[in-house]
C-alpha cells in the first residue's frame, strides 16, 4: 500500500518536472532563433525585425504558459484522483487486515521481548525475512547489550519516524522497529506503539544502570571479597577443630579404647580402631570443606550479573542430584513396600521349611518312603526354589529393570554363568542324585576307588572324605557318580561288617586245629563281635600250604585299622603258643627238619617245639 502511494508521487512529479523543461528549451530555441536572424538581417531592419519578434515571442510564450498550467492542471487533477483511489484501495486493505488480526488476536500468542529475565513487550508479526520470534530475540539481545554497558545513559534513546517505519533509537543503533502491522495488533497508533515501547525501554535502561553501574560494580567486588574472607576464616576455624578431634582420638587409644573380638578372635584393636576413626575425621572434614565451596562458590558467581547464570549452574549440579535421589526414594516407596512384602511372605515360607525339615531329621515328623536324611536336602532345595520364586516376582520392582542396560546386563550375566557352569551344573545334579540313592551318610566309612575313609562333609559340588592317615580328600560329586563306591558302614550296624584275613599254614597241621586258633584270635580281637561267631573259610590249596580265611564280624567298621592290626597280632600268638608254624607269606630257604621257625620265646632251649 505505501510502496503503490510512493510509485505514483513519484510519476506525478517526474510529469511536472519534464513539461516544464519542454517550455524551457522552448524559449531557449525561440531566442537563439533571434539572435540568429538579427545577423542575417542587415542594420535596417533590425530595429522593426526586433519589435515583431518581440510581440510575437511574447504571444508564444504566453500560448505555452498556458498549454502549461491546463497541462499541470489536468496531472494535478488526475494525481488527485489517483490519490483517492490508492486511499480507497488502502482503507480497505486496512479494514480486512484489521479483521484478521482481530480474528487472531485470542488465539495467536506474541513472541516476548525478554532483557536481563524481565519480558518487555511482545511482537505479533514479521519484518522482511525475519519472523516474529527471530525479531523478538534479536531486539532482547540487543537492548540488554547496550543495558549493560557502564556508560549507559537512558536520555539518549529517541524515536525516528519514517513514512514505513518508526524505530526506537539509542544513539545511532536501532534498537527496534515497528510497523503498521505491529500498531493494529496493538490497536493503536504507530507513533502511540513507539512512544509507549520507548518508555518501557527507558525504564529497563534506568533499571540495568542500577544494576551494571561502576558504584555497582565496586560495591559487588566488596561483597566477593568479603565472602572470601569469610570462606577463609570457615576453612581455618574448620582445619582447627578437626585437628582438635584428631588429637583427641589419638588419646583414646590408652583410655577409652578396648579391642574388638568374637571369642577369641580379635576383629579390631586399639590401633585399628584409631585408624579407623582417623579416616572417618578426614573423611568428615573434606565432606564440610566441600560443602563450604559449594555455597560459597554460587553465593559468589551470583553477585555479578554475567556469572549468576554460572552459579546457578552449580546449585543444579549440587541440587539436582540430590533432588533427583530424593524424588527417586519418593517415589520408589510403593515399589519397595511390594518387594517388602514378597520377600517376608517368601521368608516365612523358607521358616515353615526349615521346621518341617527339622522335625523330620530328628524323627519327631515321619512320612512313607521318606528318610530322615533327605529332609535338609530337600529343604535346600526347596529354600533355592522359593527364592528364585522371590527374584522373579521381585524383578519388576527393581530401579532400572525396564532399562535396555539392566536387560542387557542380566543376559550377559546368564550367558557366562551358562557357559562357564557346565561342570557345575553336572556336580549339582550328581550331587542332588546322590542324596536321593543314598549310597552314604555323613559319618559312614566308605571306599571310592582306591581311597578308603570316612564321610565327613557332604555338598551339592564335593563329598569331602577323611583317610585314617587324617588326609582330607575333596571329591567331585559328579566322579563320585561315576566311580564304585563300598560302603562299610551302611549295615554294620544292623547285621554287622564282616572282615577277613588269609592266613598259610602248611599241610602237616589239621585243619581243624587252624580253625579253633583262627576263631580264638577273632575272639580275643577288640570290636570283634561274639555273636554272630567268626567262622573260617578254606580259599585254597596251594602247592606248599593251605589258605585260611578268618572271617568275623564287627559294628566297628570306623576302626577297620585297628581291628586289622589287632586280629593279625592275636594270630601270630595263638598260632606260636600252639607251635604252628605261619607261611604267609611264602618261605624259601634250606631247612632242616628239627629246625622250627618261631620267635625263641616260643621254644625249648633245644631248639624244639614248646609242648604248650
Amino acid at each position: 500500500m505505501k510502496t503503490q502511494r510512493v510509485i505514483a508521487l513519484c510519476l506525478c512529479i517526474f510529469s511536472i518536472i519534464q513539461v516544464r523543461a519542454q517550455i524551457r528549451e522552448t524559449i531557449l530555441d525561440l531566442i537563439q532563433g533571434n539572435a540568429d536572424s538579427a545577423i542575417v538581417f542587415d542594420s535596417s531592419h533590425v530595429e522593426a525585425e526586433t519589435i515583431n519578434q518581440d510581440s510575437l515571442l511574447v504571444i508564444q510564450l504566453q500560448q505555452l504558459l498556458e498549454d502549461s498550467k491546463l497541462s499541470e492542471a489536468n496531472l494535478r487533477m488526475e494525481y488527485e484522483q489517483y490519490k483517492l483511489n490508492v486511499l480507497a484501495s488502502d482503507s480497505i486493505k486496512r479494514h480486512k487486515q484489521r479483521q484478521r488480526i482481530d480474528s487472531l488476536r485470542h488465539t495467536t500468542q506474541g513472541s516476548p521481548v525478554v532483557v536481563d529475565g524481565d519480558t518487555l513487550f511482545y511482537l505479533y508479526t514479521k519484518k522482511g525475512g525475519q519472523s516474529a520470534l527471530q525479531r523478538a530475540q534479536e531486539t532482547g539481545e540487543l537492548i540488554e547489550l547496550v543495558g549493560k554497558k557502564i556508560n549507559l545513559d537512558p536520555n539518549r534513546v529517541y524515536i525516528e519516524h519514517t513514512d514505513i517505519f518508526s524505530d526506537i533509537m539509542y544513539d545511532t543503533e536501532v534498537l527496534v522497529s515497528f510497523t503498521d502491522a505491529d500498531a493494529m495488533w496493538e490497536g493503536i497508533s504507530r507513533d502511540s506503539l513507539a512512544a509507549n515501547r520507548k518508555q518501557i525501554v527507558v525504564n529497563q535502561f534506568h533499571q540495568m544502570k542500577s544494576q551494571y553501574g561502576i558504584w555497582r560494580m565496586v560495591e559487588r567486588v566488596v561483597y566477593c571479597l568479603l565472602v572470601l574472607i569469610v570462606q577463609y576464616l570457615l576453612y581455618r576455624l574448620t582445619c582447627w577443630g578437626f585437628a582438635r578431634i584428631e588429637k583427641k582420638i589419638l588419646g583414646l587409644k590408652d583410655t577409652t579404647l578396648k579391642p574388638i573380638s568374637i571369642q577369641s578372635y580379635e576383629i579390631l584393636n586399639t590401633e585399628k580402631q584409631v585408624g579407623l576413626l582417623l579416616f572417618a575425621n578426614k573423611i568428615v572434614k573434606f565432606i564440610v570443606v566441600l560443602l563450604q565451596l559449594l555455597i560459597s562458590l554460587p553465593i559468589i558467581f551470583s553477585i555479578f550479573p554475567g556469572t549468576k547464570g554460572i552459579a546457578l549452574q552449580l546449585l543444579d549440579y549440587f541440587l539436582i542430584p540430590i533432588k533427583k535421589i530424593v524424588y527417586g526414594v519418593i517415589g520408589y516407596i510403593p515399589n519397595l513396600i511390594s518387594i517388602f512384602v514378597i520377600w517376608y511372605a517368601v521368608k516365612s515360607l523358607v521358616r515353615l521349611a526349615r521346621y518341617v525339615a527339622l522335625e523330620i531329621e530328628s524323627g519327631n515328623l515321619k512320612f512313607n518312603n521318606f528318610f530322615p536324611e533327605w529332609a535338609m536336602p530337600t529343604f535346600n532345595i526347596v529354600r533355592i526354589l522359593l527364592y528364585t520364586f522371590m527374584i522373579a516376582m521381585i524383578y519388576n520392582y527393581l530401579p532400572g529393570a525396564d532399562s535396555g542396560v539392566f536387560q542387557g546386563i542380566s543376559v550377559f550375566v546368564g550367558l557366562i554363568i551358562s557357559l562357564g557352569s557346565s561342570t557345575l551344573i553336572a556336580n549339582l545334579m550328581a550331587g542332588l542324585v546322590i542324596t536321593y540313592m543314598r549310597p552314604f551318610r555323613v559319618g559312614d566309612r566308605i571306599k571310592l576307588n582306591d581311597t578308603t575313609g570316612d564321610i565327613i562333609e557332604k555338598t551339592p559340588l564335593v563329598t569331602r572324605v577323611k583317610t585314617p592317615k587324617n588326609e582330607i580328600v575333596t571329591v567331585p560329586n559328579s566322579f563320585v557318580m561315576s566311580s564304585l563306591t563300598t560302603n562299610y558302614s551302611s549295615s554294620a550296624q544292623e547285621y554287622g561288617l564282616i572282615i577277613h584275613s588269609d592266613v598259610s599254614i602248611g599241610y602237616d597241621t589239621p585243619w581243624q586245629q587252624i580253625h579253633e586258633l583262627l576263631i580264638q584270635a577273632a575272639l580275643t580281637t577288640p570290636y570283634i563281635e561274639a555273636e554272630p561267631r567268626p567262622f573260617v573259610l578254606q580259599t585254597k590249596l596251594d602247592d606248599w600250604y593251605v589258605v585260611y580265611q578268618i572271617n568275623a564280624y564287627t559294628r566297628h567298621p570306623e576302626h577297620m585299622a585297628a581291628i586289622f592290626s589287632h586280629l593279625h597280632q592275636h594270630i601270630q600268638d595263638v598260632f606260636f603258643e600252639a607251635g604252628v608254624e605261619i607261611m604267609s607269606p611264602h618261605y624259601m630257604g634250606i631247612r632242616n627238619s628239627d629246625q622250627v621257625f618261631m620267635p625263641n620265646e616260643y621254644l625249648h632251649k633245644d631248639g624244639q617245639k614248646s609242648d604248650s
